[in-house]
């Protein structure tokens, strides 16, 4: 059964090259309502922690360098459907092949640096919730 809450944030370089605004724009007008919100930085340990999933993976340490470069925007969002929705909203990992509209086909730069991260399931997004906010900033 689907939750009907997501995790996401906005990378490094979508903050630097200033589409934090269009970007929340875009969430919230598909239907999803802002129940936390933060503008912060990953440290290259929170990183680590967030991304331990790939450590093994070859591009690991290109992510965290990257991810701990800059602050992001760190949201749970709240929605019917929410992963799955968001999925959709954001578009696939890499821009070339996003659809049209989607917040990675307008916003990305690279498969590498491409703009926000959505969670990929209930689970992760319950869990990736709660690694960057505590539970009194949860509304």
């Amino acid at each position: 059964m689907a939750t009907n809450r997501t995790f996401t944030m906005i990378k490094p370089d979508a903050v630097a090259n200033g589409h934090i605004g269009n970007i929340l724009a875009m969430i919230t007008k598909a239907g999803f309502k802002i129940v936390s919100l933060k503008l912060t930085q990953m440290t290259v340990a929170d990183a680590k922690a967030f991304y331990a999933v790939h450590a093994e993976r070859p591009f690991y340490g290109e992510l965290v360098e990257f991810m701990s470069r800059g602050p992001i925007v760190a949201a749970i969002l709240e929605k019917d459907n929410a992963v799955s929705d968001f999925r959709t909203l954001i578009g696939a990992t890499n821009p070339a092949e996003a659809a049209e509209g989607t917040i990675r086909k307008l916003y990305a730069t690279s498969l590498g640096e491409n703009a926000v991260h959505g969670s990929d399931s209930d689970e992760n997004a319950a869990i990736e919730g709660a690694f960057h906010f505590a539970g009194r900033e949860q509304f």
